[in-house]
């Protein structure tokens, strides 16, 4: 019994044995040094989009990232504060609707008080004039990185910082 329990120890010792580290391919050493690439996993591309990808398909996907992850926080900050009930006074129709007489959320959308299909076409025209006109990474307009939507027209001061605070 003695020489079970003590190969059933050795055994589960074993299992808590540091893994032969692994070789990283040459497409990820390739993004090594970008910002945002952080010890202990280094670059992180778990579904391969930037294997074999030059720089330029590189920025591309950040560019896609950021502003896909802006979206995603004006929409998360937008459910909270019409869930906290504040909302914009007035009517948002000739109808005589007030802006708080449509639900939260999902039932915004699809539900018995909804808004209808022209209001939400008119929400839909909307976001897609500020995806094709508004939101874009215009050259030669002062922009510095990937994702500076400034364009020449916002300066809260970020252009008197020092580049290594720009990192931070």
């Amino acid at each position: 019994f003695k020489s079970v329990l003590i190969a059933a120890s050795l055994a589960s010792a074993a299992a808590f044995q540091s893994a032969s580290p692994v070789a990283k391919t040459t497409a990820l050493n390739a993004f090594e040094n970008e910002l945002g690439v952080q010890p202990p996993i280094g670059f992180f591309d778990p579904l391969g989009l930037l294997d074999g990808a030059d720089q330029e398909r590189f920025d591309r996907l950040r560019y896609v990232e950021i502003k896909h992850g802006r979206i995603a926080q004006l929409a998360f900050l937008g459910n909270i504060i019409t869930r906290a009930g504040v909302h914009l006074p007035g009517n948002i129709d000739y109808a005589g609707n007030s802006f708080d007489s449509f639900p939260n959320g999902w039932a915004a959308i699809n539900g018995p008080d909804a808004i209808t299909g022209t209001g939400l076409g008119q929400i839909v025209a909307f976001i897609g004039f500020l995806e094709l006109f508004v939101m874009k990474d215009i050259e030669g307009t002062g922009n510095e990185f990937v994702g500076d939507f400034r364009n020449g027209a916002i300066d809260f001061g970020w252009d008197t910082f020092s580049d290594e605070v720009k990192l931070q």
